[in-house]
């Protein structure tokens, strides 16, 4: 199937290399950048870099749509598809109805609607095996269905079919388990470089704490610590310790508590 990526993030561009690496070629990027939709393309077999949002003479039948959430309705209202094109956003959060209500508003052609979502967290230059990586497919039709799952399904062992709502509480999950998770090791980064000593003698504890918490049926049955031991001499040794930066304070505080009342 030619396909063509409309965002030239990181999200697209791990797709662009995946789809062109199980034969499906990426006839165009887009991106309001011309330099990087030019180094992506650079990346793929015969891909043309573009910056405007016509792809009315396109040879895609697919088009990905890979731009943040609050970017979607402005690249919509410019985008112009050949008709019956199937269009499938890559968030985690927008509903299938969102893209949906928006392709009625601005296009005037029949456009299949669908999504297309990667759960997990993509970094520039990083090469991942996304045969790893679990993909959501929701669409608005069977035949539009099952086009995306099978092409998820050759580069990922784990594809599922999921609504928009339960996409929707999955990515709140997922913010929990890998944006606050990756916060909270930086903060704790932040307090060892204060006083001067090495992150580096936590990277054990760290991993140790991952791998129970994955090898676990409940990460909740594995915790360690002071606030689930009710430890009120250490905790209140530690919040004098951080009296003085009321963030840290307040967020020790918060998900003492919370430990203690899951």
């Amino acid at each position: 199937m030619k396909i063509s990526i409309i965002g030239s993030g990181n999200v697209g561009w791990h797709l662009g290399i995946a789809f062109e690496n199980h034969h499906h070629p990426v006839c165009e990027v887009f991106s309001r950048n011309i330099a990087k939709a030019e180094k992506l393309s650079e990346m793929l077999y015969k891909a043309e870099a573009k910056t405007d949002l016509d792809f009315s003479e396109s040879e895609a039948e697919l088009f990905i749509l890979s731009v943040a959430d609050d970017a979607m309705e402005d690249v919509c209202s410019k985008l112009i598809l050949p008709e019956n094109a199937i269009l499938a956003h890559t968030s985690g959060s927008k509903s299938l109805e969102d893209l949906q209500k928006l392709m009625l508003i601005y296009h005037d052609l029949p456009v299949k609607c669908a999504v297309f979502y990667p759960l997990m967290t993509f970094s520039a230059n990083k090469a991942l095996d996304l045969r790893n990586v679990p993909f959501c497919i929701e669409a608005i039709d069977d035949e539009t269905e099952q086009i995306l799952v099978d092409i998820a399904q050759e580069m990922s062992n784990t594809v599922y079919l999921l609504s928009s709502e339960e996409r929707k509480v999955l990515h709140v999950a997922a913010v929990f388990a890998c944006n606050f998770t990756n916060h909270l090791l930086a903060l704790s980064k932040s307090i060892t470089d204060n006083e001067n000593l090495e992150f580096d003698l936590l990277k054990p504890i760290i991993s140790e704490t991952f791998k129970k918490a994955l090898k676990a049926e409940d990460p909740a049955d594995v915790q360690t610590g002071p606030a689930i031991r009710n430890d009120k001499t250490i905790i209140n040794r530690h919040l004098d310790y951080l009296k003085d930066d009321a963030r840290l304070l307040e967020i020790y505080e918060v998900l003492t508590e919370s430990i203690q009342n899951i």
